[in-house]
């Protein structure tokens, strides 16, 4: 009976209907299947044959999960997801159960973002509706984010966080976070010791991992640095940063306050940093008087260290090149 019903299910998303002509079907049917993931298919082919019926819901039925588990949005990769959603549809659905305080609404388990975009384009939201405890709606909701959502360190201690101050066992969220005993306790002891101010003003530090959380949680332990911290992370200049470069500006900020003088730290506010677009290579440049220091760090740092000072003298030949042009106007 199974094989029966996938069966019509993959005759329904291959063939063309008849009535259509070869070019209404290369627009309407091939093309929208072929940009369907075969893992989406595959999971509504799941559900239905699991027994879970996908439905349609009004969005303004459906309110947020009792847990958070983000520190915003990336809008460029939302922006991207709502355009799918509009021109192709929603293919996947998302996971709700019957709001435990509120009759005849929802709360979402995942799927945040696709209800926004459904939200943002006035139509029904495809949902699949559980009656989940509040365990199974944790787990459930950290396994998804783990295998689709792309959390970040700080994003998933943070969900660690919020589950533990709603009640749930140790056991209950390092099932839901795929997580040990010493992972969770190194992601707990990040967020404790940080203040929220200061993780919230940083963002979800996309690529930032484990290791630098551990060294900014190290210098939050001294009263000038903790200080410090919520006050450059307030600044216009940090909050008009990428979420990554608010950290890494941050971290140097705080060396630099730990190794030089007061005096001399304020002396060096002019550095700034440069950081490539797959945050590969995060580079902090500080000039000062005649010397000019360049220092790299992140992902490929080292590679790209030692291709700079293999370029050296065609870097050096560039220089000298520009600067014996003549120089122009009045």
């Amino acid at each position: 009976m199974r094989k029966n019903l996938l069966a019509s299910i993959t005759a329904a998303t291959a063939a063309p209907p008849s009535s259509e002509s070869r070019t209404d079907y290369a627009r309407r049917g091939a093309s929208r299947s072929m940009m369907m993931s075969i893992d989406e298919l595959a999971e509504n082919a799941k559900r239905v044959v699991a027994g879970d019926v996908i439905v349609e819901l009004d969005p303004a039925q459906i309110d947020g999960s009792f847990v958070g588990d983000r520190l915003g949005d990336d809008e460029e990769e939302f922006a991207a997801l709502r355009e799918a959603i509009r021109s192709q549809g929603q293919s996947t659905p998302i996971l709700v159960r019957p709001h435990p305080g509120r009759p005849a609404r929802y709360m979402v388990v995942f799927g945040h973002r696709r209800l926004r975009a459904a939200r943002e384009l006035g139509i029904p939201v495809r949902a699949v509706v559980k009656d989940v405890e509040a365990i199974a709606h944790v787990i459930l909701q950290g396994q998804e984010n783990s295998a689709r959502a792309n959390l970040s360190f700080i994003e998933r201690a943070i969900f660690a966080r919020r589950l533990q101050e709603a009640g749930q066992t140790k056991d209950t969220i390092k099932t839901a976070l795929s997580v040990d005993d010493t992972l969770l306790s190194r992601m707990l002891s990040v967020v404790e010791t940080i203040p929220f101010r200061v993780l919230e003003a940083l963002g979800p530090c996309k690529g930032v991992g484990r290791d630098r959380w551990e060294e900014l949680k190290k210098f939050m332990l001294r009263p000038k640095a903790l200080d410090e911290a919520v006050r450059l992370t307030q600044t216009q200049d940090m909050r008009a940063l990428p979420s990554p470069e608010r950290f890494a500006q941050l971290l140097i900020e705080l060396q630099r306050l730990s190794r030089r003088p007061k005096a001399v730290h304020r002396a060096a506010q002019s550095s700034r940093v440069w950081q490539a677009d797959d945050a590969g290579v995060q580079i902090e440049l500080r000039p000062s008087g005649q010397a000019f220091q360049l220092s790299l760090a992140s992902t490929h740092a080292r590679a790209f260290g030692e291709f700079i000072s293999e370029s050296l003298d065609e870097l050096y030949r560039a220089f000298k090149a520009q600067q014996s042009k003549p120089a122009t106007g009045d």
